[in-house]
Formats: structure tokens, C-alpha cells, sequence
């Protein structure tokens, strides 16, 4: 991920993570990702992040991918006060989607 747009998604991510106050050890475990993968990712050394990994991230975030890519949006998510009420949201997404993948596996 080395063009602009990549390197202002990374910048976004990491305020809005930043934003909720969480570390990137504790943010990757609420996104459902391995810490050192997520810690690739933010630093832009990742280039190969896939569709599913900006998922959990939005998610994680309490933020639809849409919301996540718009540049437009302030930093900080406007549902903020939402997210803080109910921290688990995004885990819960993300748990709710690993349960249906491993469904359809069997």
C-alpha cells in the first residue's frame, strides 16, 4: 500500500483508533486480527490487505466500510458515544461473522 490514497486510509485507521483510545494490541484483538498482521497494516508495510481485513477494521471501529474509506468524515467516528456504551459491538460483528464462516465449512 504505498499510493496516496492507501497512506491517508492508514492515517484515518489510526486516528480513529487512536480516537477510541485503544492500543494496537487491543484494537486487533477487537477486530478478530492477529497483532502483528494489524500492526503491519498500520504501519503500510502490508501491501497485500485484503477486502475482509478493512471489514473487520470498519467493524471494529463501529463504522460501516463505506463510512471508513469516506475521507470526507471527520476522524473521529461520529457514533462515538454509541461506541463507548457498547465497546463490543465491532467484536461482536466480527464473532458473529467467524461463526457463519465456520458453518459453511463444515
Amino acid at each position: 500500500m504505498a499510493n496516496d490514497t492507501a497512506k491517508r486510509l492508514l492515517a484515518r485507521i489510526r486516528a480513529l483508533r487512536e480516537a477510541h483510545g485503544l492500543t494496537q494490541e487491543a484494537f486487533a484483538e477487537r477486530a478478530g486480527l492477529a497483532y502483528k498482521h494489524y500492526q503491519q497494516v498500520e504501519a503500510g508495510r502490508k501491501f497485500d490487505v485484503r477486502l475482509s481485513t478493512l471489514i473487520k477494521v470498519a467493524e471494529a471501529l463501529g463504522l460501516t466500510l463505506s463510512e471508513l474509506v469516506d475521507f470526507s468524515a471527520p476522524a473521529v467516528a461520529e457514533n462515538r458515544a454509541e461506541y463507548a456504551s457498547n465497546p463490543a459491538s465491532g467484536k461482536a460483528s466480527a464473532g458473529s461473522r467467524q461463526k457463519r464462516t465456520r458453518s459453511k465449512r463444515t
